[in-house]
């Protein structure tokens, strides 16, 4: 029993263990997805930034084959219209010729970001304007007729550096951008790998993460549902013993009554006998001291006073020895009239406790009303009055709830003060299923250290001045207690007490009858 109380109290700490690491571990999974999609993020973005480089590589290389291209093609359509005089071939010709500046400032476009690109178009500029100039001149020599200097102009041309510089600075353009193809390709597929390796590995911890989550659920199932099992098992243990103990404690409690019964009972007879050798005793009191006044008072030769004929007269020694007497017989008697009355209440109590109680439903303020009726010339006398509030009605044991606030009012009376007029109010609310009931007075007051002890047995507090044999607030708790209720008392001296009683609103009598 000790190690499953042991394990069910460190079952606490293990729970605490688990819901950490469950927490760390989920804490780690978000983690890792928010670095996987960081960094995937950032490597996409990356991978497309570098496809995008190649991209601009490829079309700066076919911006430039293309200038070429409309180059040759207007030399080609100018020779080919020099020759056949051709009209598709001049209109070629104007074709290409109006294509390749627009070509040229594509290609300063796509390279004003690189600065040997921009210094190769710096070259390639003045090579290009001055072919078309010479475009132009042959064409114009063309339009008049004279094809002799067209010809010469076409030799130059390609004799001269012009288009030697357009295919140096072409070639240098290409070279760069051949260059940076192979950098910005490795780029793209390095990007790549990185992202499909972050992926992949955070993928790999994503699923090691969630094997280990899912391990630790089963083993959080598994230790749950043993030690829901070692519970069970404890709780069928603890109602076995508390019902021994409850079975133990409903014997010890009859046999209890039964002996305060018997002990109660059993001591009238020796009572009886003392209270009737007492009687006899002061009978033969009186025919002693009656004797003695009646010798000492026998004149000279003369017949003795017969006691009892009321002519002896005691001396005085004889006169005290009597009084003494008497005075011891009075003792003995007020002592016997207290045991007779203490051993009525014990009688009372055991009676009570064997009583079974039956609930029905009570008007709780018609209630309070017949009992304040039955204290109303005490009240009068007291020059106090009786205030009843709303009081919530219940379902109880009425013989008992009149004993209870029977005991609580009259006391309420009974311990009023004598320099003003005493106010006694009874109120009650309801809470949580539970009936709540104040008796609350303006009388003497109870000291603090003296709260508990008036509802012991034969306990009493304060000036003990008014006739009682402490029996009744213990008896008070114990029929609450019956019920199902508590009991507690708000107090101070001279400034009034408040008695609190709180009762099921519902009590269930067979409930109650087993738990006791």
């Amino acid at each position: 029993m000790l190690k499953v109380r042991t394990e069910l109290a460190a079952t606490p700490d293990l729970r605490r263990r688990r819901a950490f690491w469950q927490i760390l571990l989920l804490a780690a999974g978000l983690l890792v997805l928010t670095v996987i999609s960081a960094g995937s993020v950032y490597l996409v973005n990356k991978a497309r930034d570098d496809n995008a480089a190649v991209i601009h590589t490829i079309e700066v290389e076919n911006q430039v084959h293309a200038l070429l291209l409309e180059i040759r093609r207007a030399e080609s359509s100018a020779s080919g219209f020099l020759l056949t005089r051709g009209p598709e071939l001049w209109t070629d010709h104007q074709t290409a010729v109006a294509a390749i500046l627009p070509h040229l400032e594509r290609l300063a476009e796509l390279t004003k970001d690189n600065p040997a690109q921009t210094e190769n178009v710096r070259k390639l500029r003045p090579a290009v304007e001055a072919r078309l100039d010479q475009f132009a001149r042959e064409m114009n020599f063309i339009q008049q007729r004279d094809f002799a200097s067209a010809t010469a102009l076409v030799r130059e041309a390609a004799a001269g550096n012009t288009t030697g510089a357009i295919r140096d600075a072409a070639d240098a353009m290409l070279r760069e951008e051949q260059r940076l193809f192979t950098l910005r390709s490795a780029n793209a597929d390095s990007s790549q790998t990185l992202a499909a390796s972050l992926t992949g590995i955070g993928s790999g911890l994503v699923v090691v993460l969630a094997l280990v989550s899912i391990w630790l659920v089963r083993r959080s199932a598994q230790l749950r549902d043993e030690a829901e099992a070692r519970l069970r098992d404890a709780n069928v243990d603890l109602e076995t013993t508390v019902d021994e103990r409850t079975a133990d404690l409903r014997e010890a409690n009859d046999e209890i009554q039964r002996f305060a019964y018997i002990v109660s009972h059993d001591l009238r007879s020796p009572l009886v006998n003392i209270m009737g050798f007492t009687s006899e005793l002061e009978e033969l009191r009186n025919d002693i001291f009656g004797r003695i006044a009646s010798l000492t008072q026998v004149p000279a030769g003369g017949p003795p006073i017969a006691p009892g004929d009321g002519g002896e007269t005691l001396e005085a020694q004889d006169k005290q020895l009597s009084q003494d007497f008497s005075e011891a017989l009075g003792f003995i008697k007020s002592s016997i009239a207290k045991m007779d009355r203490l051993i009525s209440a014990i009688l009372n109590l055991t009676r009570e406790g064997r009583r079974a109680f039956e609930p029905v439903r009570i008007d709780m303020r018609e209630l309070m009303e017949a009992i304040a009726a039955t204290v109303a010339h005490q009240a009068a006398e007291a020059n106090a009055e009786i205030r009843i509030g709303e009081l919530p009605d219940i379902t109880s044991d009425r013989l008992a709830l009149e004993q209870i606030f029977s005991n609580l009012i009259d006391n309420a009376v009974k311990y009023l003060r004598n320099d003003e007029a005493g106010k006694i109010t009874v109120r009650g609310r309801t809470k949580l299923g539970y009936a709540i009931y104040e008796v609350a007075d303006n009388g003497r007051g109870i000291d603090a250290k003296d709260h508990q002890r008036i509802f012991d047995l034969f306990r009493r507090a304060g000036t003990q001045d008014k006739p009682g044999q402490g029996i009744g607030l213990a008896h008070v708790r114990a029929l609450v207690r019956r019920l199902g209720g508590t009991m507690s008392v708000s107090s101070e001296l001279n400034q009034g007490s408040t008695f609190t009683i709180t009762l099921p609103i519902n009590w269930n009598a067979s409930k109650r009858t087993r738990d006791r």
